[in-house]
């Protein structure tokens, strides 16, 4: 029997196992309501809902993760269909979703999402195809899947494009780092990335928050995103960011091309974090 994972062409292995054991430990059922509901709507504020029939849409959550999105959007909808290469992500999903009767679980990678060519009325695919090796072709295989008319939410990490250099420069220093620690032992990296989350990323984040306060907030302050968020929050993205090893950023010019390629129009881009967050019709 053919395995839907395993002959996978577009998947890295080293990622997916790392996905499977962060959603283990970080399994998001403390995850506050407040702060679900807070980064859902930054991500889905775009979304075009009214195109959807609440009673009868179908659709696909690829890369699904915990679920932790999948349970906001199922009550909106008739179906989603939670896909993702990690068994223990499935696993996981499967217990935060335990109550939820409109869902449906698959492991498989993004080119081999068991349903229909043409049969999804939406998809959404938030923080994962960056980590395939070839994005551009994940996103063919999730246009396959969709209707003509059906929107497609998509969120890669942004490559700065709208930053100042010593941003940028910034940027390449902490990825040169996170280029060594997602290669140790999954114990190794998971402690440096939590040690990382005490030391970086709540003290810049609570002094952009205190910032803001007085009306004194640059710009471009790094990681001010979480200055709203709880340590929980940063404590999961520090292990995804750090613990990854593939990770590809994109401008906004070639997220749009991609989109665009793959036969998708009305292409929208959010102008607030998280960047880039963008949604297609499909034509």
């Amino acid at each position: 029997m053919m395995d839907p994972v395993q002959d996978s062409k577009n998947i890295d292995a080293h990622t997916v196992e790392g996905f499977g054991r962060e959603w283990r430990s970080f399994t998001q059922s403390d995850l506050s309501q407040t702060d679900k509901a807070k980064i859902f709507e930054e991500y889905f504020s775009i979304f075009p809902w009214h195109l959807l029939a609440k009673e009868t849409a179908v659709g696909a959550d690829v890369g699904c993760g915990s679920g932790r999105w999948a349970a906001l959007v199922a009550p909106k909808v008739g179906k989603v269909h939670l896909v993702d290469a990690s068994a223990r992500a499935i696993q996981v999903a499967q217990e935060n979703l335990s109550g939820v009767s409109n869902v449906d679980f698959h492991h498989a990678s993004v080119d081999t999402i068991p349903v229909p060519d043409g049969s999804l009325d939406f998809a959404y695919s938030l923080g994962v195809l960056h980590c395939v090796p070839d994005p551009q072709q994940a996103i063919f295989s999730i246009s396959a899947k969709l209707k003509a008319g059906a929107p497609f939410l998509l969120y890669l990490y942004y490559a700065f494009d709208n930053q100042p250099y010593w941003y940028y420069c910034l940027w390449r220093s902490s990825d040169f780092g996170r280029s060594i620690v997602s290669r140790l032992p999954y114990s190794v990296r998971y402690w440096i990335s939590q040690w990382l989350a005490v030391a970086v990323s709540w003290p810049l984040a609570r002094t952009a928050r205190l910032l803001e306060r007085f009306n004194l907030l640059p710009k471009s302050w790094p990681l001010a995103y979480y200055r709203d968020k709880s340590f929980y929050v940063m404590r999961t993205d520090s292990l995804d960011r750090f613990g990854t090893k593939r990770e590809q950023r994109f401008t906004r010019k070639q997220i749009q091309a991609m989109l665009e390629r793959a036969g998708f129009g009305n292409i929208r881009f959010s102008e607030s974090p998280p960047y880039w967050c963008v949604v297609g019709i499909k034509s």
